[in-house]
């Protein structure tokens, strides 16, 4: 793997790291300070966005700058306006965020503040996931210590700036994750998804124009306001620039969230980052950007992460979660996990995701421990495609029929083998244990 600059995690390995001091004596604030006293005019921060070419790490991958335009003229729309950071960090296989919050705290603060003032958000609330207690205790902390530092309120750095910072605790949902469900669980309400259009930037919470973005997005603000977008852009491929975050777990011998810059391939992160898969196997599947991503067999681990290579390969960068199986591994096991969680979190809204999650976890659940039916790999497939693409108000019906889909395609000899044998070949003990729950 060709050498490269780090910046994302560089202060994570400091002593404190999370601390006012510590980030400002490497450099923290820098980028606000900047903005605000060069000065920058708001309409300055958001073209170097655009010429970054940052997309948003929480997903979907839609480029930070454009959306940070999509907020209407303040002097023909004068409604009060928001940020909120999506820290509801839930997608199975996903742990970047945490890393950040933990480690960093003040870095996302600092992009918070930022992009408020692109904006012109009078205030930011950052929705962490209920688990991450410790990650909501140590931003708690740091904006208190920023805001006792000026840094936050009213005349940021004594200028006329102003912003608050609010934190809010999710209660165990993933739906929550979901931009539209954020905000509805933001205003005290149930998390379920809102039908869009409106979109947020113009009905977002309480009504108003909201800006929704991911905690790793925001957290390179402060770096491309401090060495430009061109900077940022000549980082990576040719649509997915800078270094990202990625989180790798399951079969390999070191997994851990790691750096890297768009452009290595699957390969090269197990093997050089990772330590390789586990035991000496090998590597029979994997999801490339979390569960809720299509499979990818081991032989497509030469494929560059970026999100044009792994889109023609049939699936997506997602949260760049790596989730590695070796090939002792029962995919009929692997896919009634994820069926089962799916079916979980689904906030039941719409049929096609209440009734389909439901149905799909079944049918994997009787797959796996030997209790099969000939029929079953076919009902999945068209169970899967009724669920999805965009059926339904937000994408959790996708997340579900995403995998299936790909499950059926690349594994049904092994489906079908768990059915006429009665039982789950690679996981003998998997009945016993299925009537024991």
């Amino acid at each position: 793997m060709k050498t490269f600059e780090r910046y994302l995690l560089n202060r994570t390995t400091l002593a404190n790291s999370h601390t006012l001091a510590v980030y400002k004596a490497n450099g923290g604030y820098a980028g606000l300070e900047k903005v605000l006293k060069k000065p920058m005019t708001p309409a300055e921060v958001i073209a170097e966005m655009k010429a970054s070419n940052l997309r948003g790490r929480g997903g979907a991958g839609f480029p930070c700058g454009m959306k940070w335009s999509f907020m209407p003229d303040p002097t023909k729309d004068p409604r009060p306006r928001y940020l909120a950071v999506n820290a509801d960090e839930s997608e199975p296989g996903t742990c970047k965020d945490r890393v950040l919050m933990e480690k960093d705290p003040h870095g996302l603060i600092e992009g918070c503040l930022i992009a408020a003032y692109a904006i012109r958000a009078q205030a930011v609330y950052i929705y962490v996931r209920g688990e991450y207690r410790e990650s909501y205790d140590r931003l708690l902390a740091a904006i208190d210590e920023a805001r006792k530092a000026g840094l936050i309120g009213k005349r940021v750095m004594d200028t006329d700036f102003a912003c608050e910072i609010w934190m809010h605790k999710g209660a165990g949902a993933y739906i929550c994750g979901e931009e539209t469900g954020l905000m509805e669980s933001l205003e005290g309400k149930r998390g379920h998804p809102r039908p869009k259009p409106p979109f947020p930037a113009g009905f977002g919470l309480w009504g108003q124009p909201t800006t929704v973005n991911n905690v790793e997005t925001i957290f390179n603000v402060p770096f491309i306001v401090q060495k430009g977008g061109a900077w940022f852009a000549s980082i990576g491929t040719a649509n997915s620039k800078g270094n990202f975050l990625v989180g790798i777990s399951g079969h390999v011998n070191k997994p851990g969230v790691y750096e890297l810059p768009f452009g290595v391939t699957a390969r090269e992160i197990v093997d050089e980052v990772a330590g390789g898969i586990w035991k000496g196997r090998k590597c029979k599947a994997w999801f490339p950007g979390g569960s809720s991503c299509a499979l990818l067999l081991g032989a497509d681990l030469d494929v560059v992460l970026d999100h044009d290579s792994l889109k023609a390969k049939g699936s997506s960068l997602g949260t760049a979660a790596m989730v590695m199986m070796d090939d002792a591994t029962s995919m009929a096991r692997v896919m009634e996990i994820i069926a089962r969680f799916y079916d979980h979190e689904s906030c039941g809204q719409c049929s096609q995701c209440r009734e389909g999650t439901q149905w799909l976890a079944q049918i994997f659940h009787r797959i796996a421990t030997g209790h099969g039916v000939p029929e079953d790999v076919a009902t999945l497939e068209s169970l899967a495609k009724g669920m999805a693409p965009g059926k339904t108000i937000c994408a959790l019906s996708d997340a579900a029929a995403i995998p299936t889909l790909s499950a059926v395609r690349l594994f049904r000899a092994e489906l079908e083998e768990c059915i006429t044998k009665h039982k789950d070949p690679l996981a003998p003990s998997r009945v016993e244990y299925a009537g024991a729950h």
